[in-house]
């Protein structure tokens, strides 16, 4: 999906005054960071969207793409014929449950029409089992019972707190799976965590990328757990957010939860592998013993190798 999603945003700003979409970006990067819970939509225009979708779209894919790879690994006999994007604007998440899975009918659920009505136009070459749909994202939301996925990616941010409540509480009430993704801030990671615990009491069980469903042993205001995703930036990529360098290192906090028959990983590498010589420092997160540091020499032969393989966000066992 990398290739089509580049070719569809291509052109994408053609028109478009250099300084009305700067303007839009820095008030959609001001949404983004979380700072401004909104009863309203935050993408009001086709200027907003143009901008999100050249500016958010490529990250949000791979970011959401990692997490869903990650639950896809704990459910490798499972894939969704149903999929709810709620809050997904313009379906970024919608492409990266593409790239996971094949066969399965996606509906977007978003507040602001001009992000549905962009959001239709990308993909209709690519995505045509695609519904948009407009729906206020909160109170009142809900989604159809036995939906077989439910993704809500970057979008609890910008919510209130009794419509963030909401949205986890309809998804985990009619879904077998839940993905949340947030950005990878500090404030970001406490809304997974609160998110997270609101979907064990629903009775889920977590999968990824924590190895179990207990108490997460990070100490909030100490640290908190994220991950990162490469994207590759495209020429449009880099007009819009100014930057030179080929690619940028998007990080995420993100939860999977389920009611499928799954088994999490034994532990989760949490932090960039220390590569030192003739050994690799591995940051876990374990089922039993919760953050523990793990140091793999040579002489630990084909678990040495593996660790030198390894990547940020991997499972380790």
């Amino acid at each position: 999906m990398h290739e089509e999603l580049r070719a569809a945003l291509a052109g994408l700003l053609d028109g478009l005054p250099p300084k009305q979409a700067a303007q839009a970006v820095d008030r959609l990067i001001a949404n983004y960071r979380g700072r401004t819970p909104t009863d309203a939509p935050v993408l009001r225009d086709r200027a907003d969207v143009a901008a999100y979708a050249a500016y958010r779209m490529p990250a949000t894919f791979e970011a959401v793409r990692a997490a869903l790879t990650a639950f896809a690994a704990r459910v490798p006999d499972w894939s969704p014929a149903t999929h709810v994007d709620i809050g997904g604007g313009t379906g970024a998440a919608t492409w990266a449950t593409a790239a996971t899975w094949e066969g399965h009918h996606s509906t977007v659920l978003d507040w602001a029409q001009p992000a549905l009505d962009l959001g239709q136009e990308l993909a209709a070459k690519t995505l045509p089992d695609t519904t948009w749909q407009r729906q206020t994202i909160g109170e009142g939301l809900t989604v159809p019972a036995g939906t077989d996925l439910v993704t809500v990616s970057y979008v609890l941010g910008e919510l209130r707190p009794e419509d963030r409540h909401a949205v986890v509480a309809a998804a985990a009430a009619a879904a077998r799976a839940v993905v949340l993704i947030e950005p990878g801030t500090p404030d970001g990671y406490l809304r997974i965590r609160e998110a997270r615990t609101q979907l064990t009491e629903a009775g889920l069980r977590i999968v990824a990328p924590c190895p179990h469903s207990d108490t997460c042993p990070i100490v909030p205001g100490e640290d908190w757990c994220h991950f990162s995703a490469r994207v590759n930036r495209s020429s449009l990529h880099r007009q819009v957010k100014g930057g030179s360098l080929p690619y940028e290192d998007e990080k995420f906090s993100y939860v999977a939860a389920t009611t499928l028959a799954a088994t999490p990983a034994p532990a989760r590498i949490v932090r960039k592998p220390q590569l030192r010589k003739g050994q690799v420092l591995l940051d876990l997160c374990t089922t039993d013993e919760g953050l523990q540091r793990t140091t793999v020499t040579k002489r630990h032969g084909t678990h040495y190798r593996k660790a030198r393989d390894a990547s940020w966000g991997d499972d380790w066992s």
